[in-house]
């Protein structure tokens, strides 16, 4: 007997028997969606010693000249197009002509290659169109994005037979078919396989012919495209009772494309999400029959829908929400920004005010972290990853993100965005934020089942293999592979285990780093989370087992811990990939001290309520030895970071880089005039206030002003006044639900005056 046979005899078979009984069991849909996708930087976290010179290695996400093209011609061309405002109150809908443009300029085909008649962009070009399109309208961007996120045209490509990519790719791209996916049904939200949605194989018949087929009933609801799709991606439980498949009855969840002109397709009324715009809507459908050749990917694809959809969703949840978030915050940072300079209080900018700028530099902060998340998993993407794990926590963090800096910007503006009208920039930001918590995966789910839950049995380096090896039907073979795991999952646990109390002792400063410049110690305290993390994340499910999965609050703060992590990766790689700008620092050090303080929380909850109590002990005084002491940034910090958005930088460009600002005569080029002009008279303001000046007004008939100061004052004022002031309706306009807008407050200089006064 070898000494690996009797180690697996004597100690292995014990600890498996026990593992068998305390490991987490996978159900078939948690399996599926746990081998859909792949790991990537999640995994180098959950090592506890990522590679940071890995990191930095990783190619800048970029576009292309084709995509930057595309970006300063069709995007600029139709963000001109749309007019929110009626959009929303009025015509609730795109104009035909914004339909019609999006089509002939294939805008619902950028995923798509181009030998199929697609724009073949990159995960970022597609990213990058969906954020500017966000920035002018939410309605827009979601009309953009839903084609080339999951749906038909990506199931397609991946899964699709030669000829449904031949025939329908090149349709999908050109606009001739307007696609919808329908998966939501209203018994089942989250938990796609509790659908009663059903199709039957059976004979039928197709064009003149009785062929194989499969006959359909569902209902759906929150199909984007739905109301007016041509084309639905169809997600249903697919059984066969005579056996014409196999000898299977039940075959699984299984997606097919149906024509909504077949007999039996009722299309519903729309939805109207959050008063945005986007076509919306349930459908049903009654005794639809389709031939097999429907099925995405034909008969040998049938059953395999959940993990195609999985797969997909790997990739679309790491562009579409994210996109939508890095829009949020950046508009947020140039409209709040702007406002807080020309807004003046008590003869002082509000953007002065320190609780004002409290709020400036969190969203000057989120807008720098969100974006370097997103902007990292593109690169992955564009690598040919497909990382569920990454893309569920990169979706939930961002959209939270996004809600705090939206809600930031409506505090910091006031009545100004609280009142509704053409001139309110921000209300449909507003408005829009739950529909990002809510799709793709609600954020209360993700965070407490998906990121740590499905994270730390796919990215951990072992536990998975573990799994397996205990779920395997032949015991003996089970047991040699786990016998083979486990010693190396030990073995990792001791190494892990030094390394957390080594850096956590010496708060990081034992940790690796990169040749980072100034971020350098950010690396170091990142690699002592990271080290402790791994350990924490181990002895939870050393303690709890299967039980982990039913201690949602547990897993949530471990997974908060691995978002901040990957977050601050995005961060710290947008720096490096920016030149290690000096000017930006105040940014990356606001994301990073925010993490940390985030990060030392979240242990210390987690140990505060560990069940096992003395494991608990023992991971406080290996992890947290002297308590959760993270602050987070300092006031000067604050202050730095909320200045960069009061005053034109080449550092307010990038953070602001893309975002649509429109004509002179818009809500947003009305702002921006305001604020350059606003820059630019402000050194008269300065020499004036030097002679105890406080109006200029007071100093006309002193000779201390030149006509054209005078003039570039009043100038200055106006454009302030028409910024300030907000929209106002006639009873018979509210009463009519149709308003021309009363343009006058932005012009009439008296009126501008009075609002000033």
């Amino acid at each position: 007997m070898t000494k690996f046979s009797l180690r697996r005899s004597v100690l292995t078979r014990p600890i498996f028997s026990w593992a068998a009984g305390v490991m987490p069991a996978l159900s078939q849909t948690e399996r599926e969606a746990i081998e859909a996708g792949d790991v990537w930087w999640d995994a180098a976290l959950f090592t506890g010693d990522p590679d940071w010179n890995e990191l930095l290695a990783f190619p800048k996400s970029a576009l292309s000249a084709e995509e930057q093209a595309f970006m300063a011609g069709p995007v600029e061309q139709l963000c001109a197009m749309l007019d929110d405002w009626s959009m929303t109150w009025e015509t609730r809908d795109l104009s035909p002509e914004a339909w019609d443009f999006m089509k002939r300029e294939r805008f619902f085909g950028m995923i798509i290659p181009k030998e199929f008649g697609g724009l073949g962009f990159s995960a970022f070009g597609h990213a990058e169109v969906v954020r500017k399109l966000a920035t002018r309208s939410i309605s827009a961007a979601v009309t953009a994005m839903v084609p080339n996120s999951l749906g038909p045209g990506e199931l397609i490509m991946r899964f699709g037979t030669k000829a449904q990519q031949d025939y329908w790719l090149p349709r999908l791209a050109d606009g001739r078919e307007i696609p919808a996916f329908g998966l939501t049904s209203p018994e089942a939200g989250s938990d796609a396989s509790a659908m009663i949605d059903e199709g039957v194989v059976c004979r039928g018949q197709w064009e003149g012919k009785e062929v194989l087929g499969v006959r359909l009933d569902w209902h759906k609801r929150y199909i984007t495209l739905g109301p007016v799709c041509t084309i639905l991606g169809l997600a249903f439980k697919l059984r066969d009772p005579e056996h014409l498949l196999g000898e299977h009855e039940e075959i699984g969840i299984t997606c097919a494309l149906v024509p909504t002109d077949l007999p039996g397709v009722q299309i519903g009324r729309r939805h109207l999400p959050a008063f945005q715009t986007f076509q919306n809507g349930p459908n049903w459908g009654e005794d639809v029959f389709i031939p097999l050749d429907l099925i995405i990917g034909g008969a040998e694809r049938a059953g395999q829908g959940w993990k195609m959809l999985m797969t997909a969703l790997a990739a679309g949840r790491g562009i579409s929400l994210p996109a939508l978030s890095g829009a949020a915050a950046a508009f947020s940072a140039l409209t709040t920004g702007s406002y807080a300079r020309i807004r003046t209080q008590f003869g002082l900018s509000i953007g002065k005010f320190e609780g004002v700028q409290e709020r400036l530099a969190r969203i000057a902060g989120h807008a720098y972290l969100v974006d370097g998340a997103r902007r990292l998993t593109c690169a992955g993407l564009d690598l040919g990853r497909h990382p569920s794990v990454i893309s569920a926590l990169l979706k939930a963090g961002a959209t939270e993100r996004m809600r705090i800096v939206v809600n930031d910007a409506m505090d910091v503006h006031g009545g100004k965005a609280v009142i509704e009208g053409p001139n309110n920039y921000l209300a449909s930001q507003y408005r829009a934020v739950p529909v990002g918590i809510t799709v793709e995966g609600a954020n209360i789910l993700t965070r407490s089942l998906m990121v740590f839950g499905q994270g730390a049995i796919r990215a951990h380096p072992y536990l998975l293999q573990e799994i397996l090896a205990i779920g395997d039907a032949d015991k003996a073979r089970g047991l040699a592979q786990f016998d083979e795991v486990f010693w190396k999952h030990v073995a990792h646990t001791l190494r892990t285990t030094v390394r957390a109390f080594a850096r956590s002792w010496s708060d990081g400063a034992l940790s690796p780093a990169p040749d980072a410049g100034r971020a350098r110690a950010y690396y170091r305290r990142m690699g002592r989370y990271a080290a402790g993390f791994a350990l924490t994340a181990d002895v939870a499910l050393l303690t709890l087992g299967g039980a982990l999965k039913r201690r949602e609050m547990l897993s949530a703060r471990l997974g908060d811990i691995l978002s901040e992590l990957y977050f601050l990766s995005g961060a710290l790689k947008r720096w490096e990939d920016e030149g290690r700008q000096d000017a930006d620092f105040p940014l990356l050090a606001w994301c990073a001290e925010t993490a940390f303080a985030t990060i030392e929380q979240r242990f210390d909850e987690v140990f505060a309520n560990l069940p096992n109590r003395p494991a608990a002990w023992l991971l406080r005084l290996v992890v947290l030895p002297f308590g959760a002491r993270r602050r987070g940034p300092s006031d000067d910090v604050v202050r730095a970071c909320a200045e960069l958005l009061l005053e034109p930088s080449e550092t307010r460009t990038r953070l602001v880089e893309n975002v649509y600002v429109g004509g002179a005569d818009e809500a947003v080029g009305k702002l921006i005039s305001a604020f350059n002009q606003v820059v630019d008279t402000q050194p008269i303001h300065d020499r004036l206030r030097e002679r105890k000046i406080r109006d200029w007004r007071a100093a006309q008939g002193q000779g201390l002003l030149s006509p054209a100061e005078i003039a570039a004052l009043e100038a200055a004022d106006a454009a302030v006044a028409a910024v300030v002031a907000v929209d106002d309706f006639g009873h018979d306009e509210l009463a009519s639900g149709h308003r021309e807008p009363d343009r006058a407050a932005a012009t009439s200089p008296k009126l501008a005056a009075d609002a000033l006064t």
